[in-house]
């Protein structure tokens, strides 16, 4: 019987794998569900069972060394195929499952009121919905698929872009109406900017298209959830730099678009996922039914 060769603590793989796609312990950490010292006595552990060290150690930062990026890219696939397997086990033969990864906003405003017709069409195709974030490091390791607000994808994923949009400057009503309402970019200068941390370069965009790139706003703040943004904007904290799409599928008479001014928009929404995953038959019947629904763009 041949002798079966020692493996290190799968946990200590997942640790390693988690911390080496997101560049951090305390983001793996949360990701895992548990503590910073714990992750870091995995990936330690790890470290002492192949006798080097897998990452350059910078302040809060990770950054896979030569050794780590190698082992990154021989068990990364043996990862994936681990984890088609189990779901392959647990989903049932009559059951089709998928797990999303996908912007809040996105969901509510472009999404959900179309998925009865994928039901229709697929019932036996179930999706889980995740909207924790960090989406492109964990396709293949707890994500089959990602739909994202970007500029561009990296070339080794597959992505489909779903749309093309303006920016918008969106503000409260009472901004835009009465006295004191701002009729002029210039007068952004005395507001604050409020911009999606996926779209962070919007506001720069928008103030250069309408010629009035030395103004600087009060402050600038960021959000990472588009519906606050807008709540945000509707209670007049700033004027919202979003995308067309989001003002008017809002449907809120509380806020409105300021100037007579839109600026054709970098970021667009793409469906994302590994190319493999493309032959897992429910990644492949979602994606099918989504570049149908949205015509996307080639």
């Amino acid at each position: 019987m041949p002798h079966m060769r020692r493996l290190p603590p799968l946990t200590a793989i997942e640790a390693f794998v988690h911390v080496a796609r997101l560049g951090s312990i305390k983001a793996a950490a949360d990701e895992l569900a548990l503590s910073s010292p714990a992750l870091s006595r995995r990936v330690q552990a790890l470290e002492r069972f192949i006798g080097k060290p897998l990452f350059e150690r910078r302040h809060q930062a990770l950054r896979l060394n030569a050794e780590g990026d190698r082992l990154l890219t021989r068990i990364a696939p043996a990862l994936d195929t681990m984890s088609d397997a189990v779901e392959e086990m647990t989903s049932g033969i009559d059951l089709l499952r998928m797990r999303l990864g996908i912007l809040p906003l996105f969901a509510e405003q472009q999404l959900l009121h179309r998925l009865p017709d994928l039901r229709r069409q697929h019932p036996e195709l179930h999706l889980d919905i995740d909207t924790a974030g960090h989406w492109l490091p964990r396709l293949g390791d707890g994500l089959d698929a990602a739909i994202i607000l970007a500029e561009s994808i990296e070339s080794t994923l597959y992505s489909r872009r779903l749309d093309r949009n303006r920016i918008h400057a969106i503000a409260a009503r009472s901004m835009a109406e009465g006295e004191g309402r701002i009729t002029d970019p210039k007068q952004l200068a005395g507001v604050t900017a409020l911009v999606h941390r996926d779209m962070p370069e919007s506001f720069v965009h928008w103030r250069r298209a309408a010629g009035c790139a030395d103004v600087e706003p009060a402050a600038i703040d960021h959000f990472d959830s588009g519906a606050l943004m807008l709540e945000a904007a509707a209670q007049g904290l700033g004027v919202a730099f979003m995308l067309e799409a989001h003002f008017r599928d809002a449907r809120d008479d509380r806020i409105v678009p300021l100037f007579d001014l839109s600026v054709e928009s970098d970021y667009s929404y793409w469906f994302v996922c590994r190319p493999r995953a493309l032959t897992q038959r429910p990644v492949k019947l979602f994606h099918d039914w989504l570049l149908k629904s949205f015509n996307a763009i080639e």
